[in-house]
């Protein structure tokens, strides 16, 4: 079957001598992952390896086959034309972590319209701004959503949230029920749009400490997720 469909680009690795693999995050089937033979040798052909820089959002068109676990670009192309994700050294680093955790988490062979829109268009907000410190929070707060563990709020006005069971209460009922800054935070963030971000004032610190809960609250309701390898060099780079 030939599909034509828009791909986000989640992660790629070398592959013998020349090729790579590489796997996308595709508008119409989810995720699909793809040899490119040769491309590290050849520069001409439709496969660049320019297209698939992380994050980068292209458009393909491939065959696909159920019997194989890794499928055959015939054609790709630009869908956007990043003006600083890859070339400004915070932006870029925000784009590896991102990758390694999108990668982690979308492991479904199946569409999912609202969701790649999502990532269309924050990773588009992303490359506009130039104030995005606290991009990666509010980007992992409301990845949750689509992934269906988004923090209940119908008690939010609660002294504690519950990351285990994800929702506000009044008491700690376990070890997970954060407070403090963490909790003030969870709160600013929770319902705001990436365009009010640079309203939320926060110091380096609580950034990663922020960070570090947010990814403990994926880790207990994913059970797969693992903690991006990225994260010392991405703290160490943007804090």
């Amino acid at each position: 079957m030939l599909i034509t469909t828009n791909a986000i680009v989640l992660s790629k690795l070398k592959f013998k001598d020349n090729d790579l693999i590489v796997k996308c995050y595709t508008q119409d089937i989810g995720v699909v992952s793809f040899l490119l033979r040769g491309v590290l040798k050849s520069k001409k052909g439709n496969s660049k390896v320019a297209y698939f820089q992380l994050l980068s959002q292209i458009e393909i068109v491939f065959t696909h086959k159920n019997t194989r676990s890794l499928q055959s670009i015939k054609e790709t192309k630009l869908n956007h034309m990043y003006s600083s994700l890859h070339t400004h050294v915070l932006k870029s680093s925000i784009v590896m972590f991102l990758s390694e955790v999108l990668s982690n988490v979308l492991q479904e062979e199946e569409e999912n319209e609202v969701l790649y829109s999502y990532l269309e268009y924050s990773l588009l907000w992303l490359d506009s701004q130039a104030d995005y410190s606290n991009f990666h929070l509010l980007f992992l707060l409301k990845l949750s959503k689509y992934l269906g563990f988004y923090p209940d709020t119908t008690s939010i006005d609660a002294h504690y949230f519950n990351l285990y069971e994800g929702k506000f209460e009044l008491k700690p009922s376990n070890k997970y029920a954060i407070s403090g800054e963490n909790l003030v935070l969870l709160k600013q963030l929770l319902g705001i749009k990436f365009d009010a971000l640079t309203s939320v004032k926060i110091n380096a610190k609580q950034r990663q400490s922020f960070l570090s809960m947010i990814l403990l609250y994926f880790e207990l309701h994913l059970g797969t997720f693992k903690t991006p390898k990225s994260l010392a060099v991405f703290n160490q780079v943007f804090n």
